[in-house]
């Protein structure tokens, strides 16, 4: 799928296929992505939808943020 982001994978996952989308998320106000103990707890449940809803970032402004580093987002 090449740079794609599915929206309904967890964070966990994403990060795995994608590691560099975690400097992208720590940029959007994601912090604790970073941290690899979260990564690997709460990341494993955690979908970028529900992150965004929880911390109150937009997600046109998530979407914008991948779109410039040149990933397409599947919802």
């Amino acid at each position: 799928m090449g740079n794609t982001i599915d929206l309904s994978k967890s964070v966990h996952e994403i990060c795995k296929d994608h590691p560099d989308i975690i400097q992208i998320m720590k940029e959007l106000g994601f912090e604790s992505i970073a941290n690899a103990g979260m990564l690997n707890t709460a990341g494993r449940f955690m979908t970028i939808p529900k992150g965004a809803s929880i911390k109150n970032i937009p997600m046109d402004k998530i979407k914008e943020a991948f779109d410039r580093r040149g990933y397409k987002i599947k919802e």
